[in-house]
Formats: structure tokens, sequence, C-alpha cells
């Protein structure tokens, strides 16, 4: 009877493409080779803004930044199954995410050069400013899917965090909610196997985060995170249940950070050089580009074009954000509370502020 129990709740594990380049016929039959394409260049757009970010944080010219390089596939793959009305919750690791909704890039580097205008969303985006606080994204998807079911929107509610936010109560309170109200929403766990210097094996005795969602009534799938198709398919999926009133769904994709937490952080001091070189060969990047080129779709030139068109297109973003006026001191006061105290007042005076 335990056996039977247990066999329940074991997760289905999606792969598309695994790591020689060999396509599921099935799965692969639902993505386009423009969408593979899509995938492709946004990666390699993705890959380049971080490069560059990590370069400009050494430099001084912006502050501490968390870095992407080898969760790309989790959040392209991902980010290109949305559609326009669905709307995204994003932790602070999402820089994949923004770039291929189209958010400015000038803007996502002013961001990291600490001013938080670059996180004032352009009309027609329907992402939230990134949440630097783990796990506190989570209930406020939930929220955002409730009202979208009120309100009989064909719409959901997408929300991203990784296996730290999966160790805190926000998880289990947005979850439960969703759970229970039957939501439009979509939970993605990015489980990189490291919450900062914690490794994913002292998070949880469970097998999988993708169990976790049958606790809370709804579906768990695990995906291969560094496999950009099948994290589409798996979203994709995802998504259409959540609009035609079959609820949540929980979706881990079990990926790896290749690089430090943050530019603050030493991953080497609690990870060997072995782990992370092993985990280099299953990266997004080269797998996918076996798989375009047993397809058809790859050549040296077409990689070539596509990683001088992101560069040049990050190189102009920087000239742009670095243009750009810097914020008014005055504004961390103005914009902090409704109305102005009188130590507010008295603080702002210091700044030559006149009402």
């Amino acid at each position: 009877m335990a056996d039977e129990i247990i066999e329940r709740f074991e997760v289905r594990y999606l792969q598309a493409v695994d790591e020689s380049g060999n396509a599921d016929p099935i799965l692969i039959a639902s993505v386009s080779d423009e969408e593979i394409k899509r995938s492709f260049e946004s990666i390699i757009l993705t890959r380049t803004f971080n490069q560059r970010a990590l370069s400009l944080q050494r430099e001084g010219r912006i502050g501490t930044y968390a870095s992407v390089f080898g969760q790309e596939a989790s959040q392209v793959g991902s980010a290109l199954a949305l559609e326009k009305d669905d709307w995204v919750f994003p932790s602070f690791r999402e820089t994949g995410v923004f770039l291929t909704m189209g958010y400015p890039i000038w803007q996502m580097f002013r961001y990291w050069a600490g001013d938080e205008r670059g996180m004032k969303i352009p009309p027609g985006l329907n992402i939230l400013p990134m949440s630097v606080p783990v796990g506190t994204q989570i209930p406020h998807a939930a929220g955002a899917a409730w009202a979208m079911k009120i309100k009989g929107r064909r719409a959901a509610a997408v929300c991203y965090f990784g296996d730290g936010g999966s160790s805190r109560g926000d998880f289990h309170e947005g979850l439960n909610m969703a759970g229970v109200f039957n939501l439009p929403a979509v939970f993605i766990c990015q489980n990189n196997q490291w919450a900062i210097s914690v490794p994913r094996r002292s998070q949880s005795a469970a097998k999988t985060i993708a169990q976790r969602a049958f606790s809370y009534g709804f579906d768990g799938v695990q995906v291969d995170g560094n496999d950009a198709v099948g994290v589409y398919v798996a979203t994709k999926a995802a998504l259409e249940k959540a609009k035609n009133k079959g609820g949540p769904t929980l979706i881990e994709c079990f990926t790896y950070r290749l690089d430090d937490h943050t530019t603050s952080d030493d991953a080497s001091r609690y990870r060997s050089k072995e782990e992370v070189e092993e985990w280099k060969g299953r990266e997004p990047l080269i797998r996918l580009r076996l798989l375009m080129r047993k397809m058809g779709l790859w050549t040296g030139e077409y990689e070539k074009a596509a990683i001088e068109k992101a560069r040049a297109l990050v190189d102009r973003a920087i000239e742009e954000e670095e243009a750009y006026p810097p914020p008014k001191p005055e504004d961390i006061i103005l914009y902090t509370n409704a109305e102005l105290t009188p130590r507010q007042f008295k603080e702002l005076k210091e700044f030559g502020w006149r009402k």
C-alpha cells in the first residue's frame, strides 16, 4: 500500500532534447523552426548582456549583479511561451525573461546601476519589477491569478523563483491559495541546485521540488531546465491548462547556476570545481546548437551574425544607460510615503528642495 501511495506522487520528467541534441519526435513536432531559432538568438542576447554586466560590475560602472549563466534555457524557453495578456512575477535573476519579453535593454543596465527607474515598466509589458526579497512575489502572483479568475480574463499569472524560494513560507502560502481556488497560475522554480551556499539536498527531503504541488492539489512537472525546447513545451501546456480552467501547475526546471550567486559571492568556497565543470558540458547553448545543426537550422555564419547583432544591441544600450541623467537625491524621500513627515521635510531642505 505504501509503495502504491509513493508511486502516485512520482512526477513526470520532461525532456524534448537530450545533451547530444537528439529530439523527442513527438515533442519537437509541436515547436516551429522559427521558435527554435528565437530561443537560440534570445539565449545569445541574454548571455551577451550577462557577460557585459559582469564586466561593468568589475569596472565599477554598475552595482552588485546576479548572473544567469547556465540558466538561460529555463528563462528563455518559458518566456517564449507567454502571451501578451499573461502577467509575470519575477525574482532578481530573471534577466533572460525580461529580455525575451522585449524589455528595454538600457533600462536593465540602469536598474543594475542602482537606479530604480530602470524598473519603470513600459506600457504594454505585463511584467512586475524584480523582487529581491526571496519568495515574496509568489503570493503576489496568486493574488493576481485570483483577480484574473474573478474578472473572467483568459490569462495566467506566471511566477519565477529559485529552489531557495521554494523553502520560504511565501511559497507554501501562495501555492496553497492557488490550489484551493483553482487559480490560473504557473509557478516556475529554477532549481539551480544552490540557494546561495545551501545545496538543494539540505533544503528538503522531497525527491523533487515539483512533487510538492500534489500536496496543494494540483499538477507538478519536472523538466530538464537546460533544454529550452522542453521548457517551452512544458510552459505552453501549463498556460493552456490554466486558461482553460484546469488550475495551476508547478514546473521545476532542473538546471544549474554556473556562476557565483552574485558578484559579491565566491562559490568556490562551498562547491567543487569538478561539479561546475560537469554542468558546463550540459549548458543550454551547446545543446540547442547541436539540435539546430541536425535540423539544418544552424551555420557558423548564422551564429556569428546573431552574436554581432546582440553585441551591437548591448553596446548601444550601455551608451544610452550611461548618458541618462542620474536620479535626484530627494527622490529617495519624495516617493517613500504617501504624505511627507516633518522629519522628511527637514531632510528635503538639506537637499535644497522647494515644495
